[in-house]
């Protein structure tokens, strides 16, 4: 008897443990890269490297926000394109993806089954696999060196779409009948009653549009030719490629990676309740 008392305690505390243990070994790769974006210029080259900061400093980020590319493009404009074009997408996404999700989860229709498809195997399909029919189309529209082509690839969203249908299809046809006895209009019931039931899936929608739009190159490499209008993450990737050859531009690397890291950590840490919810329940239940 006592044995199996001291088993069933000492098996929650191994457990606990490990797990500590995992997750401290998990952290590591971000304790690092702040320690490194903090680094003077002499301690990222030390033999042999040390893991933590000796003496912090912000000399690296002030060589990053003064920096210019072999354009003369300042730093910040790739910073206001990229903040531009991610709220722009986030808000497109989210608006199309939702009115899409509520029709294809409450309404009967003809093609309904079709466009279900479509959505569904479009979901098989990695974005490198429609570059060339999104660079056609893309062209096609003439929105080549404008905003629109960073913008337009991500409105169309299977997995939002899915992911929202899943959700909204699981609030009751009875609250929204009720809605309608009562008079509220389609708008009404949209607005006032299916986005702040879903806002769980909304907030999980918009965590995903945001890291994907915020580190995408793909437009800023087929679409975009003019300089200024190119994003952060283009601007770091050209960055890591001159600072192969540069001391100081090992520093602005360090720099530039803890800024495009720090945003998705952010937004997710804002949302993250919301996230575990739509991951419990998925939605609420008749």
């Amino acid at each position: 008897m006592n044995f199996s008392i001291k088993r069933l305690r000492t098996g929650p505390i191994l457990l606990l443990v490990a797990l500590t243990a995992l997750a401290l070994f998990m952290l590591l790769p971000i304790v690092f890269l702040f320690n490194h974006a903090f680094k003077p210029l002499n301690e990222l080259f030390l033999f042999p490297p040390r893991f933590l900061v000796s003496h912090p400093t912000v000399q690296n980020f002030e060589r990053l926000l003064g920096s210019t590319s072999g354009d003369l493009v300042p730093f910040t404009r790739y910073l206001f394109n990229s903040v531009f074009v991610v709220c722009t997408a986030l808000v497109a996404v989210v608006v199309v993806s939702s009115m899409a999700a509520y029709v294809l989860a409450k309404y009967r229709f003809h093609f309904k089954a079709f466009i279900m498809s479509l959505i569904y195997v479009s979901l098989m399909f990695a974005s490198e696999t429609v570059q060339i029919p999104r660079y056609l189309i893309i062209s096609g529209l003439g929105i080549n060196d404008t905003y629109f082509a960073h913008i337009l690839p991500f409105v169309a969203a299977p997995v939002s779409v899915f992911l929202l249908i899943q959700f909204i299809g699981q609030i009751p046809d009875a609250l929204l009948e009720a809605a309608k006895i009562d008079g509220a209009s389609e708008w009404g019931i949209f607005i006032r009653i299916v986005m702040p039931l879903a806002m769980p899936a909304v907030a999980t929608v918009s965590i995903l549009t945001f890291q994907a739009v915020w580190g995408d190159t793909e437009a800023s490499t087929l679409f975009i030719h003019d300089e200024t209008l190119k994003t952060l993450p283009a601007y770091v990737q050209t960055l890591g490629n001159a600072a192969q050859n540069s001391v100081s531009g090992q520093g602005m690397m360090a720099a530039a990676g803890l800024m495009m890291f720090l945003p998705n950590l952010v937004i997710f840490l804002l949302f993250q309740g919301r996230v575990m919810e739509t991951m419990i329940s998925s939605g609420i239940k008749e």
